[in-house]
């Protein structure tokens, strides 16, 4: 079984259990997922099956996409509704005060990760050094903020709810906690909901139930989607016979002899028939579409 299956992830699984709960049903020893989600979320996780779990290191930035729900007048260890509270601030927080802090948020960002986080800082985990009481400096991080819009705010209770589209490496719940002290505040993200990521949406998704009725009805392989779909960003340059012969044996193809070459980057080379082949990388220097990688049965 080789391609992707779009999970829609329900809260209080790891990745790491919603991957094993697919290589159970399918029986693929090769199989991966695209970006980690905190337990407590839910949405959008790609599962990479068979020869598509190569694909990680090849994978173009979509960036991705998430609605949060959080609550202001209180900050937690963890940054989510799961940790301890370690701050209150009981004072009102205007509606006019958030869209106003809204701003400098868009763009290119400069943000430290939480201390409950994967990140490494000196060799230790940071949510290690969190477990055991210690907080250390951690170096902000320039992230990329496409899209934040707030969807929904209650005075009364000072929950509400944002859309996210950002960049690979940020974290929603730090970026919630930023937005709240810059609205006079502090804040805590109280549920979070991955919609899209790699160019698949929550409407490719399947849920754990569904999948597990496939599965049992010998019928799983309905929730695969071809591994190209993953590089959809990445032109296509279709090939001869020859050359298709040729880059399946690992051989680079005289850029002069194509058509429709970009000026450099990845491309999806595709045989004369539309076959995704695997990906090329053009080198202008040398005058070749250089061979990457195949994602064919049997292939390198």
């Amino acid at each position: 079984m080789n391609g992707i299956i779009i999970l829609d992830k329900p809260s209080g699984f790891t990745s790491f259990d919603a991957v094993a709960v697919l290589r159970g049903l399918s029986h693929q020893k090769k199989i991966g997922h695209t970006g980690t989600l905190d337990p407590m979320a839910t949405g959008v996780l790609p599962i990479l099956l068979g020869r598509a779990a190569k694909a990680l290191n090849f994978l173009p930035d979509t960036g991705k996409e998430y609605v949060a729900s959080f609550r202001l007048g209180e900050r937690r260890d963890t940054g989510d509704i799961t940790g301890e509270v370690v701050e209150r601030s009981p004072a009102p927080v205007a509606l006019e005060a958030l869209e106003a802090a809204l701003p400098r948020f868009r763009g290119e960002i400069l943000q430290v990760p939480p201390m409950y986080s994967a990140v490494s800082v000196g060799g230790k985990r940071l949510y290690e050094l969190a477990r055991k009481g210690l907080e250390v400096d951690r170096p902000a991080r320039p992230v990329t903020i496409s899209r934040l819009e707030l969807l929904s705010y209650d005075l009364q209770t000072k929950e509400g709810s944002l859309r996210v589209g950002c960049s690979k490496g940020t974290y929603i719940r730090a970026l919630i906690e930023d937005l709240a002290r810059a609205a006079g505040s502090c804040g805590a993200m109280t549920a979070l909901r991955r919609t899209s990521a790699c160019g698949f949406s929550q409407e490719d998704a399947h849920s754990l139930e569904a999948l597990k009725a496939l599965a049992a009805e010998g019928r799983l392989e309905e929730a695969l989607l071809p591994v190209e779909g993953l590089f959809a960003l990445y032109p296509a340059v279709r090939v001869s016979p020859a050359q298709a012969t040729r880059f399946q044996n690992g051989g680079g193809l005289d850029l002069a002899r194509l058509r429709g070459v970009p000026e450099g980057g990845l491309c999806r080379v595709k045989s004369p028939q539309g076959l995704f082949l695997g990906l090329g990388q053009v080198d202008r220097a040398r005058g070749e579409m250089k061979f990457v990688k195949s994602f064919l049965e049997g292939e390198g």
